[in-house]
This record gives structure tokens, C-alpha cells and sequence, in this order.
């Protein structure tokens, strides 16, 4: 089993990612915290093997949280930071401290369960490596990404992939490239770039709207 800490300052909605957890076979949550301090003592008491790890803490900042557990040689512990922030600062400053993955709130059962299988499949390599050849590092890294990262084509970010998709599962109807772009900050072109790729690897569905002039197309999850 996968044993993983929970850690949000809302205790509703630490015990909606506790649930979506204990939905993904060979995972357990060992404990949920709701503060800076609480999760650097449950990480020392508990030694989970993941952290869910929530930014916007009361008394601590996530990301502090985040260096100090790097900067600490006892904890041996992988954190997914899961937040609202979507500034590219925090986005960079989490990758730079090690965490594995950004996942942007709100996001549903089947987005972070995408993301555990990830995980899970990478410490299954891991494990099972005995020699750190080129190649079984690069299986590796691969393990991270969900299928349609690994389908990215080259110059894509994964996380921008990611905020795209949950702006969509999130939106409960379909949208325009202008209207994603409006949503996720980025520009109309990229927003149609990451659009299009997921339409042709069928994550997502292309909806023409007919009117006057060239259709317009819209984007909406399945």
C-alpha cells in the first residue's frame, strides 16, 4: 500500500481528497492535517510516502512547507501540490522544491486518480530497477505523465495540459478556444494548440456551432 497525508486548511474539503484517495486500489490515507506545523509533524510521525499538499495554509505556506521538507535529510516523503493558486510563480517555485506534480483546485476523482496511478506506476519502476541505465530512467520519468502527457507534442506543458482539462470537466458545458484562454490565462493560440491535441487523441469533444460564416468550433468534455 501507498500511505498518503492529506493536507488542506479546509477540513471539507481534505475529507473530499481523503475519499477520491481511498477510491484508487493500492492507496491509503494515513492522515489528514489542516496546517503548516500540523503537516510537518504528521509527515515526521506518520512517514507517508506521499503528501497532497495544499498551498494556502494558515500559519505556514504550503511551499514552505514543501522546502523545509526537502531541506530535512529524514524525510523521505513525495509531495503533489494540490492548490487554487495559478500563478506561474507558485507553479515554478513547487517544481523547483520537488514536487512531483500541480494540481489545480477544483478537480475531480478521476483527475487526481490519473495522477496516483502515475505515481504508483513510477515507485513500481523504481523498485524493480537495478541498474539506472538511460533508458530505464527515462521509463521512469515517463511513469509520471498520464497518457495524454505522454502524447504531448514537443514544446506542450503537461501543466498547462492539466489546467486546460480541468477547466473543462469543470465548466459542465462546452467552450471556445477565447473562452478557455480567458479562464486559464493563457493566450488564445496556446489555449488552441492544447484544444486541438486533445481533440485528436479523443480526450475531449469537438462541437461545431453553425451560424453565419465558418462554424465556430467548441470544445466540452465527454
Amino acid at each position: 500500500m501507498i500511505d498518503v497525508l492529506v493536507v488542506d486548511d479546509d477540513f471539507r474539503v481534505a475529507a473530499l481528497h481523503r475519499a477520491y484517495v481511498e477510491m484508487v486500489e493500492g492507496f491509503r490515507v494515513v492522515g489528514e492535517a489542516y496546517s503548516g506545523a500540523g503537516a510537518l509533524e504528521a509527515v515526521a510521525r506518520l512517514q507517508p510516502d506521499l503528501v497532497l499538499l495544499d498551498i494556502y495554509l494558515p500559519d505556514i505556506a504550503g511551499l514552505e512547507v514543501l522546502r523545509r521538507l526537502r531541506a530535512s535529510p529524514e524525510q523521505r516523503v513525495d509531495v503533489i501540490v494540490v492548490t487554487a493558486a495559478r500563478d506561474a510563480a507558485s507553479i515554478e517555485e513547487a517544481l523547483r522544491n520537488g514536487s512531483l506534480y500541480y494540481l489545480v483546485k477544483p478537480f475531480g476523482a478521476a483527475r487526481l486518480r490519473e495522477r496516483l496511478v502515475a505515481y504508483g506506476e513510477m515507485r513500481r519502476k523504481l523498485s524493480s530497477l537495478s541498474e539506472a541505465s538511460q533508458g530505464a530512467v527515462d521509463e521512469i520519468y515517463a511513469a509520471l505523465r498520464t497518457s495524454a502527457e505522454r502524447e504531448l507534442p514537443k514544446g506542450h506543458s503537461p501543466q498547462t495540459l492539466g489546467t486546460i482539462v480541468e477547466t473543462l470537466r469543470g465548466a459542465g458545458r462546452d467552450l471556445s478556444a477565447e473562452e478557455v484562454a480567458a479562464e486559464t490565462g493563457v493566450s488564445r493560440a496556446t489555449a488552441q494548440r492544447y484544444l486541438s491535441h486533445l481533440a485528436r487523441i479523443g480526450r475531449i469533444e469537438l462541437v461545431l456551432r453553425y451560424g453565419p460564416g465558418r462554424p465556430e468550433h467548441r470544445y466540452r468534455w465527454p
